[in-house]
């Protein structure tokens, strides 16, 4: 039996609410157990890519470093919305395994997934 492919779309800012962890959470979980996935960081959700966010600070844990292990999951397919980063100010410094996608791929990783979640 082929296995489903997921999108995962992480769409909620680091510090704001549970949301943003828990979908990396749930990521890495699938990852662990050989699911394909595919990882959209959108809207407020770009701020997770941002280095320097002090969760610690707020006492949660730190989502960066949490990103940065994905390859180690073998997640090789995460995107971020090329709109929203330029809308957060964010350029540069980007894990390196992340890749800036515009409209029209986005529209393609929603056609070419069976299944998405949204975080």
């Amino acid at each position: 039996m082929a296995k489903k492919s997921v999108l995962f779309i992480l769409q909620h800012a680091p510090l704001g609410a549970s949301l943003a962890r828990a979908g990396i959470d749930t990521v890495l979980a699938y990852a662990a157990f050989d699911q394909p996935v595919s990882v959209l960081f959108s809207g407020a959700g770009v701020l997770q890519l941002a280095p320097g966010a002090d969760c610690q600070r707020v006492g949660r844990r730190d989502l960066r470093r949490m990103i940065d292990s994905m390859p180690l999951y073998d997640i090789d397919a995460v995107f971020a919305d090329a709109a929203a980063l330029s809308a957060y100010g964010i350029s540069g410094n980007l894990p390196p395994f992340v890749e800036a996608v515009e409209s029209n791929a986005i529209r393609q990783l929603h056609e070419r997934s069976d299944h998405i979640l949204s975080f």
